[in-house]
């Protein structure tokens, strides 16, 4: 992975002691908080409905096992003890004094982390696949291109106060795990008719209170022209896009408002007055960052010890089939960590876990660590014959729940229990949710099936493109749940449908388990998923289901 350049340093450094200095002023009362407010959002600290909130950047959601135990060490020193993941591979620090931030920062920048563009009108953490660099599927590894893009937009002085964030997701599969599509920028790497890898680009996606997928301006663009394009996009809609009202600022309207085709002309109008510029230093640059990414050196080493493990022992058997994924070498697993153990918070880890994960990932899986948008850790590069040892020390810590990928894998925003935006709870829904399912002893029959939920419609949840999602409104003073069915985040992206009226607190838990027991009556075997058999059968039978509350009492 990367490591910061002296100037990564000083810049680091530079920036924790102006910012040091700026709470130091509004401790004394130099600074009003309206006076605070943008200097403490450029440096990632937001005030929430109880306390302060420090939004930690993870680039691309890569980590090394020191950076993870110093997140460890910050959550027991300055915190209650635990750190949240976030659905922006970042994490979150919900109950920092602001006296303790300067030395909240400082520990970061000890380790090679900042909180610098984790909010404000910018472009914020660029994310990226969490199987970089191990997916059997993968073309290249995209966190070489994720790192040229960090280092591009940090403090650029063009993109620093643009009509409204920006983000950035980018993908080396043809199988979406970005969620490129619903993001402002989106970048999947393809091969053209040559063989040659390169970049569909997808401009103008976002969820919000006006969800849109993205569309196309470029089917194929090569690697060596990606960053010069992409500053022609932030170019075009810095000029373009609307200040006049924040609702209607994001890219994704200045790109309805505009037209893909005229829009796609500027962008190409700009590319080429911007791309002789550049004049290959980006390439130069780029070169450096790929050979800071090359592959681990992968142990050669017989796995006859794991298939007699799995098919001896049911436990590890389950977990080995929703928790691991095919890696590029055949000898290896990628590890998915859930952090969604029934009726806990999703995305939630202590810094006991933190120190578990950091250990393991030292001692089998290369020093290297990812988080995941759904809110999950990952061991990207484990040997085989190491799963069962690694899968019994994930149990002792509480971390080896086998549900990614299903029911209760649920992502979900910190709704009302923390956010001053928010208009309904999150997590509760969704521990109850995930706490039902295991008491029906229903999850692993179900199968696949994504649930993402809101806490209100800024849809930091991804409810828009969860199989099922839910978001949560404020109806005269009462949390309203309202439920879209079909939403899609991979390559095949999709808006869910909403179904009708919604449902109050009480109501939700009863209202998700009709759509589910709806499904296992439709599906058609062998092993139909939630999505595919709603894409087969439309929206119909799933709202009758859903809406016939009379019929579930009459069966009771």
């Amino acid at each position: 992975m990367y490591s910061y350049s002296e100037f990564d340093e000083a810049f680091i450094r530079a920036r924790v002691a102006q910012f040091s200095q700026q709470v130091e002023r509004r401790l004394d009362g130099s600074l009003t908080e309206d006076e605070f407010r943008p200097l403490r959002l450029m440096n990632g600290l937001y005030l929430q409905l109880h306390a302060y909130m420090l939004r930690v950047a993870i680039p691309y959601g890569t980590l090394n096992p020191n950076q993870m135990r110093q997140l460890a060490h910050i959550a027991e020193t300055w915190d209650k003890g635990y750190g949240h993941f976030t659905t922006r591979q970042n994490i979150q620090f919900n109950w920092p004094k602001l006296k303790d931030v300067p030395a909240i920062l400082q520990a970061l920048a000890d380790v090679g982390m900042h909180a610098i563009q984790t909010s404000g009108n910018c472009v914020r953490n660029v994310t990226a696949d969490h199987f970089a660099g191990a997916a059997a599927d993968e073309i290249e590894d995209p966190r070489p291109v994720a790192e040229l893009l960090r280092q591009w937009s940090t403090d650029h002085p063009e993109f620093q106060f643009l009509p409204r964030k920006f983000k950035i997701a980018i993908t080396g599969s043809p199988n979406d795990r970005a969620v490129t599509r619903a993001h402002d920028i989106g970048l999947r790497m393809v091969r053209n008719a040559a063989g040659e890898p390169g970049f569909e680009v997808m401009v103008g996606g976002g969820l919000g209170r006006t969800p849109m997928i993205a569309h196309t301006v470029r089917d194929f663009l090569p690697k060596a022209d990606l960053l010069p394009y992409v500053e022609a996009v932030l170019s075009v809609y810095n000029t373009l896009g609307r200040r006049d009202n924040k609702y209607k600022a994001r890219i994704k309207i200045t790109v309805h408002e505009t037209g893909k085709e005229e829009i796609a002309r500027l962008i190409e109008e700009r590319f080429a007055e911007l791309r002789p510029l550049f004049g290959g230093n980006d390439q130069n640059l780029l070169a450096e960052i790929e050979d800071a990414f090359a592959p681990p050196a992968f142990r050669n080493a017989p796995v006859d010890a794991y298939d007699a493990f799995y098919k001896a022992d049911p436990t590890f058997r389950a977990w080995a089939d929703t928790n691991l994924t095919a890696h590029r070498n055949a000898q290896y697993a990628i590890v998915t960590i859930s952090l969604k153990a029934h009726g806990e918070t999703p995305g939630d880890a202590t810094a006991d876990q933190m120190r578990l994960i950091a250990d393991l990932a030292e001692r089998y899986g290369h020093s290297d660590l990812r988080i995941s948008h759904e809110q999950n850790v990952i061991l990207p590069h484990v040997h085989k014959s190491d799963l069962p040892t690694i899968h019994a020390a994930l149990s002792q810590a509480g971390l080896a729940t086998a549900n990614v990928g299903l029911i209760s894998d649920i992502i979900a925003c910190p709704g009302m229990d923390y956010c001053a935006l928010a208009t309904a709870r999150s997590i509760p829904i969704a521990q109850q949710i995930a706490t039902r399912f295991k008491e029906l002893d229903l999850e692993h029959e179900v199968g696949p099936l994504k649930i993402k939920i809101s806490g209100c419609i800024n849809a930091c949840g991804h409810h828009h493109v969860g199989h099922i999602g839910i978001l949560g409104l404020d109806r005269a003073g009462v949390e309203n749940y309202q439920i879209t069915l079909g939403g899609d985040g991979t390559e095949t992206a999709a808006i869910g449908e909403k179904t009708g009226p919604g449902f109050a607190y009480d109501d939700i838990v009863p209202a998700i388990e009709r759509i589910v027991r709806a499904y296992l009556d439709l599906r058609q075997e062998p092993g139909e998923t939630f999505l595919d058999a709603y894409r087969r059968v439309g929206a119909a039978p799933f709202k009758a289901a859903l809406y016939d509350t009379e019929g579930e009492q009459d069966a009771a």
